[in-house]
């Protein structure tokens, strides 16, 4: 189905850099993986599974060279509220109808329709994301205990504010030091694993100097095992696949943007192409397969993507081998992750969202003061007081609104008589009233004939054209398309044109928007002889049509003024 030449040409020297690099990478995903699973509300070896299954399974059959996938924080929010509305086990039946609709898309070969939602909107909402993951993280950073999980950000706000009396400043000092490393140490030692560092230290300094003083992972979740999870099959029913496929399509939808995303940049800091539907194809199949090990929803993750590639990846066998260091260091030091203060977590994970937050994008579409700004605030505010299940639809309507709106201004309707002609003598003409044919109206259309401008060109004509000319010239060489309410509105002017006893000629349309005439059956009552490929033609036709004996204007000089008028617009619908 997918052709897959990622592994041909690979060297020992390059499975040797393939190694460094996936083990590089997998020091990083650890952390992130438990981190974003715990904020999640899940245990944090679901994270690590994420990151074992959909890591392995998108390295072998995905679209990129480079991908690295697992658990991120822009799922955060939905995940989050999956699991406090529905509870693990639906979450890990959203996540597995997440997958199978990916494979659809990628089927349908969507993987190019995804790149096209607007700047505007994928910015609100990551950087709704990102408020949300960093506020969320307030309650491990200042320690406070039997907190209860909310769904809605303001609910979470207030909860914190309720329980704000019992800071632990043992949870604050801990906090600090973790964010301290991941600021300063790559600084200092720029190859250091920062975020691996920034877990273990605290977690020493935690258990030395003041133990049993702040929550932990063993005491949060009672430690992690040393070994994946058999393979479990969830319970379906035909009422969970009906109220889970609106947040399994969230899922899709932001696991199928970030992915791709994702491998837009690997092919920028690389070279090379990604193809983006059998991209989606291997996160599909990782989204469906990792659930049956107790995995939680992944995607492409940028920031690890990235590092893979700075570390020297060269092929895919990396995320190989990022995998499976990942499940040896499970294996062998699991029991140790128990001590690892949770208080450590909320930097990691408040680092990450101020990264993802793009606040500098953020401001400069705000600046714009456009129709974007709206689309932008809308959208983040709906992600963060509602959810994203709300945010990204409301935000394309927008976008999409915004965008006819744009589009349809750009439909001109030209009366095509210039102000002025220069004669072969050279003279001047600067009045060309006298030499304008009342009975012609000869306009240039420019733009889409579409249903959000087809009102608008339907009524400028008419408005145009009230003194009821004999012949009507439509220059349509510049239309770029029609749609089925540009026809009907062109019809409704044609047909009203025709029933005064009115003659209307269309020039130069592409076969395009000829065949949709044809196929709407308008092309016959204009009639096929009043189609032209010339304008000039047109103009000749429609002067003969007209009797100048009983034309009040060219009867008085023999129709000198229908003879300038033919040689002044011949010329000018040369342009």
């Amino acid at each position: 189905m997918f052709k897959d030449n990622r592994f041909r040409g690979v060297t020992k020297d390059d499975l040797r850099k393939d190694l460094i690099a996936g083990i590089t990478v997998g020091v990083v995903a650890i952390p992130l993986g438990m981190a974003f699973a715990i904020a999640s509300g899940v245990n944090p070896e679901y994270g690590i599974y994420t990151t074992i299954i959909a890591g392995l399974i998108v390295a072998l059959i995905g679209g990129s060279h480079f991908q690295i996938a697992g658990p991120t924080g822009a799922f955060i929010p939905i995940l989050l509220a999956i699991v406090l509305q529905y509870g693990y086990e639906d979450l890990l039946i959203a996540g597995m109808l997440a997958g199978v609709m990916l494979i659809i898309m990628s089927l349908f070969k969507f993987g190019s329709l995804i790149t096209y939602i607007p700047r505007s909107v994928t910015i609100g909402f990551t950087s709704g994301i990102a408020v949300i993951i960093f506020t969320g993280q307030l309650e491990n950073l200042l320690g406070l205990e039997n907190l209860e999980k909310k769904q809605y950000f303001h609910e979470t706000m207030l909860e914190i504010l309720k329980h704000i009396g019992s800071i632990n400043i043992y949870s604050i000092i801990v906090a600090i030091l973790g964010l301290l490393i991941i600021i300063y140490l790559p600084k200092l030692f720029p190859r250091a694993p920062v975020l691996l560092v920034a877990l273990v230290v605290p977690a020493i300094l935690s258990v030395i100097i003041f133990p049993g003083n702040l929550a932990t992972i063993g005491t949060a979740f009672g430690g992690i095992p040393q070994s994946l999870p058999g393979f479990r099959l969830p319970e379906f029913t035909f009422d969970k696949l009906l109220y889970l496929w609106g947040p399994a399509f969230a899922i899709a939808m932001l696991g199928g943007i970030e992915s791709l995303l994702s491998a837009v940049v690997a092919d920028g800091m690389t070279g090379k192409r990604h193809q983006s539907n059998k991209e989606l194809f291997g996160q599909g199949v990782a989204n469906i397969v990792t659930p049956f090990f107790g995995g939680i929803p992944a995607t492409g993750a940028i920031a690890r993507t990235a590092t893979n590639i700075k570390s020297g990846a060269v092929s895919p066998y990396s995320g190989i081998f990022q995998s499976a260091f990942v499940l040896l260091t499970l294996v062998l030091f699991a029991p140790y992750a128990s001590h690892v203060p949770l208080a450590s977590m909320a930097p990691i994970l408040m680092v990450v969202a101020f990264n993802m937050s793009e606040y500098k994008t953020f401001a400069s579409i705000l600046k714009l003061r456009t129709s974007d700004s709206l689309v932008l605030v809308t959208t983040f505010l709906l992600t963060v007081f509602v959810n994203l299940t709300v945010a990204v639809p409301v935000g394309l309507l927008l976008a999409m609104v915004s965008f006819v709106g744009r589009i349809s201004q750009v439909l001109e309707v030209e009366n095509i008589t210039p102000d002025k002609y220069v004669d072969e003598n050279g003279t001047s003409i600067d009045n060309m009233d006298e030499y304008v044919c009342p009975k012609i109206a000869s306009f240039t259309i420019r733009g889409p004939l579409f249903f959000g401008a087809a009102d608008r060109f339907e009524s400028t004509l008419s408005n145009s054209i009230r003194k009821r000319p004999s012949v009507l010239i439509l220059k349509m060489r510049h239309v770029s398309m029609i749609d089925v309410t540009g026809v009907s509105n062109l019809s409704t002017l044609v047909k009203n044109f025709i029933k005064h006893n009115g003659t209307v000629m269309v020039t130069e349309l592409n076969e395009t928007s000829l065949d949709m005439l044809k196929r709407s059956g308008l092309y016959d009552t204009i009639g096929s002889k009043n189609f032209f490929s010339q304008t000039s033609d047109a103009i000749n036709q429609a002067l003969d049509m007209i009797d100048t004996k009983k034309c009040p204007y060219c009867s008085k000089n023999s129709g000198e003024n229908c003879r300038m008028f033919n040689k002044v617009m011949s010329e000018q619908n040369e342009l």
